[in-house]
């Protein structure tokens, strides 16, 4: 019987996103009117592929996790050049979701340079897996909240600084995840998605890679 060599499914997944991809090229030929429905695709798509070319060139645990930090690092240096460069002020919404960045660069950093087992790996992913699953969440409200029609818009509310002088941080919290009319700016945009999208693709990956990383000795 003739044996065929095994497709490991990171490649299946990688060549899929770039089929889809190549759809997507041909949607925006035929100029498709922006949706919820659409954004979600293409968040799909581009997920399936950072998650699948992460899977495919992840490295050894130490190596992966300074990757991990660099990555993070490099996200925070372009989100700054966005604020200071572009002039693109971030909403409380995008503050939120730039704390959970640092946040996980702190946890990849410590685990990079403690360089641990099996066990421990496992500790920082499931780390990784609570910050980052934070992070989508706040993420997906970000995006919801940039899809809403101009007449169901919240309102623009205080800056996060102000609420973070005057109010309750439970109010503060609350108050943050609500989301405010300046969410729904998408500014800066690539491939069609806007920041809070690319930062969604982000967590998935970081977090499939983390638990990845528990066998990757």
């Amino acid at each position: 019987m003739k044996h065929y060599p095994a497709v490991s499914w990171p490649w299946f997944g990688l060549v899929i996103a770039l089929a889809l991809l190549a759809q997507e090229a041909l949607l925006k030929m035929l100029g498709d009117a922006p949706s919820l429905a659409q954004t979600s695709y293409r968040i799909l798509v581009m997920t399936v592929g950072a998650t699948s070319l992460a899977l495919l060139i992840l490295p050894p645990r130490r190596l992966a996790y300074l990757l991990g930090f660099a990555t993070c690092a490099a996200l925070m240096a372009w989100a700054l050049y966005l604020q200071y460069g572009l002039g693109l002020e971030p909403c409380p919404l995008c503050s939120v979701q730039r704390v959970a960045v640092i946040a996980m660069g702190v946890v990849f950093l410590i685990a990079a340079i403690h360089n641990p087992g099996r066990v421990g790996a496992a500790v920082y992913a499931g780390l990784i897996v609570v910050i980052g699953g934070f992070g989508l969440a706040v993420a997906a409200r970000h995006v919801w909240i940039q899809s809403l029609p101009k007449g169901e818009v919240p309102a623009c509310g205080m800056g996060l600084d102000y609420m973070l002088e005057t109010l309750p941080f439970t109010d503060v919290i609350s108050k943050v995840l609500a989301g405010s009319g300046e969410c729904a700016e998408e500014g800066w945009k690539f491939m069609q998605l806007a920041i809070p999208s690319w930062t969604f693709v982000f967590f998935v990956a970081m977090i499939v890679a983390s638990i990845a990383l528990i066998r990757r000795d």
